[in-house]
């Protein structure tokens, strides 16, 4: 198999290293000081278990054009506010890669694919909370988030050879991983994850640079905010006809707080989930998070905005979203 990651920065390149460290022929597009140690020294991957050095079979180029050969997949990993920058500069790619899919936290991203190849059966569904964080050049960091964290299937409801020869790849890449046939309903519940997380961490705790999720989620206020937006980013999902199913569990917590109706209990879920993080030594932040710490423009148009749309279309009032949409925008100006 023959893999090229189209944007390698933290979750790219961890993607990327682990598949190449099962024999996978991996070429990482990326930034030239990254690509440099990577070339010369491998890829680190700092784990919750120690380091692991990825250098066998990988390799690292700053143009496009300079990706060798042909390849069964391309990983889409930029940031998608770059997507037409970047697609743009992967031309010389568009007829040597088989398959594409994204990695990214929006809703419109294999659209985005299917725009860029004129061909809806070139592009697989994919979602992933696999998390790497870019440290310096030529090393990531990364720890364990769910028991799935990756899940592949055709938009039309179909579980396809090609997804499931990827799905088999990532897994044993160790990078847990699942074949459905339901990855568009996976695709927002992501969302829905993944904007109560960014819209609550950027909201919340931006008035003090030392605050991480399982600080927020472990105090009472925190898990409080956190629930509140939970609770209509879920009246969105219900009213486009989806119940969660936390297919990101430990971590996702989503059908968990649908299921019951008391907010104070809720709460405590939340904040004992703080607890859990805080012993178990993670300290992360959500990619917009690090994204407004380090003065750099956000993603909220592609991961709020979406919901914001969706409850007009469909009538379901929701205060706190647009509260936080407000507040991050009001940030994201500024820049």
């Amino acid at each position: 198999m023959r893999v090229v990651v189209l944007g390698a920065g933290g979750l790219g390149s961890l993607l990327g290293g682990q598949l190449a460290r099962t024999g996978v022929d991996v070429t990482l597009i990326a930034r030239p000081a990254h690509a440099e140690v990577i070339n010369n020294n491998g890829l680190t991957i700092q784990t919750t278990s120690g380091p692991l050095v990825s250098k066998d079979n990988l390799r690292a180029v700053t143009d496009a054009a300079d990706a060798e050969g042909e390849f069964d997949y391309m990983i889409l990993a930029v940031k998608s506010k770059d997507n037409e920058s970047s697609l743009a500069g992967a031309e010389s790619l568009k007829d040597r890669v088989e398959t594409a899919f994204s990695i990214q936290n929006s809703v419109i991203k294999e659209s985005v694919l299917i725009d860029w190849f004129g061909d809806a059966s070139r592009v697989l569904g994919a979602s992933t909370i696999e998390a790497g964080t870019l440290l310096e050049p030529g090393k990531i960091n990364t720890f364990a988030t769910s028991t799935v964290a990756t899940y592949f299937g055709e938009m039309d409801g179909t579980i396809s050879p090609r997804a499931q020869r990827i799905t088999d790849a990532f897994n044993a890449a160790d990078l847990p991983s699942k074949a459905v046939d339901c990855v568009e309903q996976v695709i927002w519940e992501k969302l829905v994850q993944i904007a109560n997380a960014a819209g609550w961490s950027v909201s919340a705790m931006m008035g003090n640079s030392e605050l991480t999720v399982p600080d927020g989620m472990g105090n009472r206020y925190g898990a409080e905010h956190y629930i509140a937006l939970a609770y209509e980013l879920l009246a969105v999902n219900r009213a486009m006809g989806y119940q969660a199913q936390s297919f990101y569990a430990p971590v996702s917590k989503l059908k968990e707080i649908e299921d019951c109706d008391d907010f104070d209990t809720n709460v405590q879920v939340i904040m004992k989930l703080g607890e859990q993080m805080l012993s178990a030594g993670i300290r992360a932040r959500t990619s917009m998070h690090v994204d407004m710490l380090a003065g750099k423009k956000t993603e909220i148009d592609f991961i709020l905005l979406p919901f914001i749309e969706k409850a007009a279309e469909f009538g379901v009032e929701v205060p706190t979203v647009k509260a936080c949409y407000r507040i991050i925008k009001l940030l994201d100006d500024q820049l």
